[in-house]
């Protein structure tokens, strides 16, 4: 069955897919769009099943705000090439502004809200059919308080929030976010450093003390000396500001307001473990 110029733009427009996938969709479908839909559809978990052992390394990250809430998620797929692609980065924002809008509870919940008729997850699917890639939501992070600021890095591969107990200059909250960019702290402070790592880094202490030759009575003590070195440069208050290396970021921040204090922080790349 023969088909239109107008009908095939129309179901591009409707589906995203490129013209000869709708061409196909359309005279399989006989005209039917809805069917032509579907069998798009349908392309897109074949693919998806086919390359489900596939590795997406690349992808897009994004970043941003609505009030005090702010997210950031990681669409992955396969190549540089469609990472930078501008359809790519669009649903990438898209998905962000949904969860902007919405602020989903964990990935799962962005995974299944609904966007132009179906959920996430199956839009995103629907996508693989188009790419021939993989893709996936990989990660999703918000943090929730008074002010919140988002940073993404040039490139779109690395984007962090942060969150603050009131309002502050605009300025001073991105220099907190740009320096979770930057320095990539293990937590915001020494409370909130997981047991495992604490212990992990004490064990590290006691072992090159031993190395060094140190006496057994002084091995926990230079253990607790390195774990004191440790949060000096993993959590993010105690970190060296980079903009002014004299002082730490809770310094700065008592500096601009003795009330302001940084609440979160999140910090999403591309490969994160």
């Amino acid at each position: 069955m023969a088909v239109t110029m107008a009908e095939i733009s129309k179901l591009r427009t409707m589906t995203g897919a490129g013209m000869m996938d709708c061409k196909n969709a359309l005279i399989e479908a006989e005209n039917d769009f809805e069917k032509a839909i579907e069998i798009i559809r349908k392309k897109g978990q074949a693919v998806a099943a086919k390359r489900s052992d596939r590795e997406a390394s690349e992808g897009c990250v994004l970043a941003g705000v609505n009030g005090g809430f702010a997210a950031v998620l990681a669409l992955k797929c396969e190549t540089d090439f469609v990472a930078k692609n501008e359809q790519f980065i669009a649903l990438t924002q898209s998905i962000l502004d949904k969860a902007l809008a919405e602020k989903p509870a964990d990935l799962a919940a962005l995974k299944a809200l609904v966007m132009d008729g179906r959920t996430i997850e199956a839009l995103i699917i629907e996508r693989i059919g188009i790419t021939g890639e993989k893709m996936e939501l990989d990660f999703y992070e918000f943090v929730n308080d008074a002010f919140a600021i988002s940073y993404i890095h040039p490139g779109n591969k690395l984007a962090t929030l942060v969150s603050f107990n009131k309002e502050t200059e605009y300025q001073v909250a991105r220099d907190i976010a740009m320096q979770a960019a930057a320095m990539n702290p293990v937590s915001l402070d020494r409370a909130s450093v997981p047991a495992k790592i604490i212990e992990t880094e004490l064990e590290v202490g006691r072992e090159k003390a031993r190395e060094e030759g140190k006496p057994d009575n002084m091995l926990e003590k230079i253990a607790q000396g390195r774990l004191n070195k440790f949060y000096q440069e993993s959590c993010l208050l105690e970190q060296s500001f980079i903009k002014d290396n004299k002082v730490t970021i809770s310094q700065y921040l008592t500096s601009v307001d003795k009330e302001l204090k940084a609440t979160a922080f999140k910090r999403v790349t591309l490969n994160m473990e």
